[in-house]
């Protein structure tokens, strides 16, 4: 019993550096094997993606669950986006949408959080103020289009693929994205991680 508390002890240690000997299992997610989260390990919104979801997730029904380890209830459907037909999942949790996964080209470009249980790598999650992450809107931020018009869409600091959509109210234009005064009490309503 004691060989084996020690086995599992060094197990994590032993698979850390051999992450750090080659390069090709970089694309490996070695914090996975450190016990604390062995157990109800949450999913996190990094550069690849959601969790398990990446780009290379076929945009099948199936596929999203694996990767979701039918921890979801699944919906599909299909949108209209830029005048083009666009399949979409919505997974489901206590009967509320959690994660609306995109597909193009059969597999999937976008993926949009709702899950306030699901943050992102620096910390941020749903809910998070603006003034938690930006000083000021120049240079990270831009008004929101289409369904989310009345939002303000940001770039996650260092990031090619992370957005954080933030929602509030001001009493300014519609069409105007508000000042940085009235943005730092906005928060965060939707993490998007885009191809």
């Amino acid at each position: 019993m004691k060989s084996l508390r020690l086995l599992l002890c060094a197990l994590p240690l032993a698979l850390t550096g051999c992450a750090t000997v080659s390069s090709g299992f970089s694309s490996v997610n070695w914090s996975a094997a450190y016990p604390w989260n062995w157990f109800g390990s949450s999913m996190e919104v990094t550069e690849q993606g959601v969790g398990n979801l990446t780009a290379s997730t076929p945009m099948d029904e199936k596929a999203i669950d694996d990767a979701l380890d039918g921890d979801y209830r699944l919906r599909t459907g299909m949108k209209t986006d830029h005048g083009q037909i666009v399949k979409y999942v919505e997974a489901l949790k206590d009967d509320k949408v959690a994660l609306v996964v995109n597909g193009d080209a059969g597999t999937v470009s976008q993926i949009e959080v709702l899950d306030n249980d699901i943050a992102a790598a620096d910390g941020t999650k749903i809910g998070t103020p603006f003034s938690e992450v930006y000083d000021k809107a120049f240079g990270n931020c831009e008004k929101a289009s289409g369904d989310d018009s009345a939002s303000v869409e940001c770039k996650a600091k260092d990031s090619q693929h992370i957005r954080y959509l933030f929602s509030g109210s001001w009493g300014g234009p519609q069409e105007l994205m508000p000042p940085d005064d009235s943005l730092k009490f906005w928060k965060v309503s939707k993490i998007i991680w885009r191809r």
